[in-house]
């Protein structure tokens, strides 16, 4: 225990530190950042996934056929058990209880799944086919699903807030002296202003905002709604499914997985090629998630602590039952292996979402702060706890 805590838990925190101190004294400006981001994402995740899962055979994907069920089944599922949860427990909206789930019911599997498994596990074809497949479930069906909550919780907004202008503009005209613009004072109840909807300078004031930057987001989000509009088609669920697989950390794994299947085997000749810029993954997945904490201001609460909670000890105690449950007992280095990958902490991406439409983001980026710096805790009790597990049952 104490070897794995000194050689691979506290590295993954100390560059994360200096990541963060990085960010906090502007080492890297906002493009470093998003390039840091992108050579993770883009690049050196997509050639480790998919040089790691061609080494694969097709007796191994039949052996593990029950390990990419569970995955499929219980990532989504508790992605959903976050969402629905949110909404009843904290009475959120659509958009902001599917911003939730974003944060709290999706892994970083892409900035830390090789960071954290590969120096535990070892960097094997076990390893890297639980790391691909959580992956794929994030990037190809929790996200799509997570932002097409997103856009229908939006358009019913949008859709009240036309109407209510229309109801407005009629009785406008039918009284016009009776109408009177009403006056925002120091007890505007601030709660009543849905995030998505514009506001004016003196309201944003009243909500300790900045009113230009938010109305320039508005104005952007607004704009891309109306280029939609203008082509008379709204982003369906398939939409959002079909884009998210166009993206290299998707594509990656699932044209290694379609590789495998049909028998194409890459040369090992090829393997340095793609082995060299992975090994960058890790580090400097690390060092943006780091960089990518010193740009958010947090805060402890209620909500925050249920988010982590759910993330780093519901999510993986579910998924370490239903692993038992379906007959996965027999190999308990494998369940140890799925319990990390989807009890790593949130997605970035879902506060990068947050931060898009403005939806969830004090919440979001307390629960990725205190997530992240719990996964130190939590790490270390799933290593001690799961052998313990496997040698009662």
């Amino acid at each position: 225990m104490f070897t794995i805590i000194k050689n691979d838990i506290i590295p993954i925190l100390i560059i994360m530190i200096l990541g963060y101190v990085c960010g906090k004294f502007h080492v890297f400006d906002d493009d470093q950042r998003q390039g840091l981001n992108k050579l993770v994402l883009n690049i050196a995740l997509p050639a480790a996934l998919f040089i790691s899962i061609v080494k694969a055979t097709r007796k191994i994907f039949a052996k593990d056929i029950v390990l990419t069920l569970i995955s499929i089944v219980g990532v989504t599922g508790l992605f959903m058990l976050s969402y629905y949860l949110d909404k009843v427990m904290f009475h959120r909206t659509t958009q902001e209880a599917a911003v939730c789930a974003l944060i709290a019911g999706s892994p970083t599997i892409g900035f830390l799944g090789f960071a954290v498994l590969d120096p535990i596990y070892g960097n094997n074809v076990s390893t890297n086919l639980v790391i691909g497949i959580v992956s794929i479930v994030v990037n190809a069906i929790t996200i799509p699903i997570g932002l097409a909550l997103i856009n229908h919780g939006q358009a019913k907004i949008r859709a009240k807030v036309a109407k209510s202008k229309s109801k407005n503009t009629t009785t406008q005209l039918d009284q016009p002296d009776k109408i009177k613009k009403p006056e925002l004072t120091r007890d505007v109840d601030v709660k009543s202003i849905p995030d998505e909807v514009p506001i004016t300078d003196a309201e944003a004031k009243a909500l300790r905002e900045k009113g230009a930057k938010r109305e320039i987001d508005l104005i952007r989000a607004e704009y891309e709604y109306t280029k939609l509009e203008e082509k008379d088609k709204t982003p369906s669920v398939w939409d959002s499914v079909i884009n998210a697989i166009k993206q290299p950390v998707a594509a990656a794994p699932l044209i290694a997985v379609i590789l495998v299947l049909i028998g194409i085997h890459i040369p090992n000749s090829w393997a340095p090629t793609f082995d060299l810029i992975a090994k960058a993954n890790s580090g400097v997945a690390v060092l943006a998630a780091g960089l990518a904490l010193s740009t958010v201001k947090f805060s402890i609460d209620k909500e925050a602590l249920w988010n982590t909670f759910f993330r780093l000890f519901l999510t993986p105690a579910i998924i370490v039952a239903a692993a038992y449950l379906c007959g996965m007992g027999s190999d308990p280095n494998q369940i140890s292996m799925l319990c990390l990958a989807v009890g790593l902490p949130p997605a970035f991406s879902g506060i990068i979402i947050s931060s898009r439409y403005n939806i969830y983001v004090k919440e979001g980026a307390s629960s990725v702060a205190i997530s992240t710096v719990g996964f130190a805790v939590s790490c270390i009790f799933w290593i001690w706890a799961l052998p313990l597990i496997a040698h009662i049952l």
